[in-house]
């Protein structure tokens, strides 16, 4: 699929090869039709211009995906040799040095991980994305929001990827998933990549303009990653909120973390269980829900995220006009 260039088209008919800036026709020839790229093109034109280029964005994940692993002699083999190599020092840790007590933890925090994986490979992986396409940002016309997506687009690869080795590590360990709760992944799925997209269009954009953006989300990252309920349970939470009555918010705080109701869906289906017996006693490490309640919690996280692209789209478009001249 080719690009288009931002200069007049030949003589004819035929749509201009980039729809997202705004089309005049040059007076005197009827014929002919020059692209703008600005901020001004409406938020559905922007969606179906997405849509439109949906070959393009596969493209660019393709290219993305060579450049990872250009010359490299095991290739896209180095994806599931990298978590592989991860969940058996998760093992080897929390199940014969530090135990904790939790059957298959490894299992578990691996569960969370996939989850996180993605979110924070896209998000980082976005934020530079504009200014180290700099070269096609200013020479072709092209939605450049596609440049973000297809930082999401080699996450979900590694993503699948990861899921291959979950699966062979659980039927190494011999552990069963909760059957009917693998319909929540889905939803669960589908609402981390509208939050991730919303994400990584709105830090691609402004990290255009300020550059310190990139060092401050690595920073903002890591500190989400602790705020998210992956190492540890949200049971825990819930035991220090029960012994506290006082810091009953922080329960909901975490709850409002977009990433924890997708996490917990992925450890509650994955994982299979919500509690364990240790030393005689009964820990739960997830709330004894109903797949409607995680059902209802992962439609409001689709739905806010849902919005979240939207303004994302709103915010990119506003920012564009000036990326020749920031780059």
């Amino acid at each position: 699929m080719s690009l288009g260039v931002e200069q007049p088209a030949a003589a004819g008919p035929d749509k201009p090869s980039f729809i997202g800036g705004s089309t005049r026709f040059v007076p005197g020839q009827p014929s002919d039709r020059v692209t703008v790229v600005n901020g001004k093109v409406e938020l559905g034109q922007r969606l179906k211009d997405l849509w439109l280029n949906r070959d393009l964005l596969a493209l660019l994940t393709r290219t993305e995906l060579k450049v990872k692993y250009k010359g490299s002699v095991l290739g896209y083999l180095w994806s599931m040799l990298n978590p592989a190599l991860v969940l058996a020092i998760y093992f080897a840790v929390f199940s014969l040095i530090a135990k904790n007590g939790q059957p298959h933890f490894a299992i578990w925090l691996f569960a969370g991980l996939l989850v996180w994986n993605l979110f924070n490979g896209a998000a980082m992986g976005a934020t530079t994305v504009v200014v180290g396409k700099a070269g096609i940002v200013k020479k072709v016309a092209f939605p450049r929001e596609l440049l973000a997506l297809s930082v999401v687009g080699v996450a979900i690869v590694m993503f699948v990827l990861q899921i291959g080795v979950l699966i062979l590590a659980m039927v190494l360990f011999g552990i069963t998933p909760d059957w009917p709760y693998l319909a929540l992944l889905p939803l669960g799925f589908l609402a981390l990549l509208v939050f991730t997209g919303a994400v990584s269009i709105f830090l691609s954009a402004v990290n255009v303009y300020l550059r310190d953006t990139q060092h401050l989300t690595e920073v903002l990252l890591m500190a989400w990653f602790w705020a998210t309920p992956i190492v540890y349970t949200f049971g825990q939470i819930s035991r220090q909120v029960a012994t506290h009555p006082s810091l009953a918010w922080v329960k909901y705080a975490y709850l409002c973390n977009p990433v924890t109701p997708i996490v917990m869906s992925f450890q509650r289906a994955i994982y299979g269980k919500t509690s364990y017996v240790y030393n005689g006693g009964v820990t739960h490490v997830l709330p004894n829900w109903g797949m409607g309640t995680y059902a209802a919690l992962l439609g409001m996280v689709l739905a806010v995220s849902v919005g979240l692209f939207l303004l994302a789209l709103l915010v990119f478009g506003r920012l564009e006009g000036n990326f020749a001249e920031e780059l």
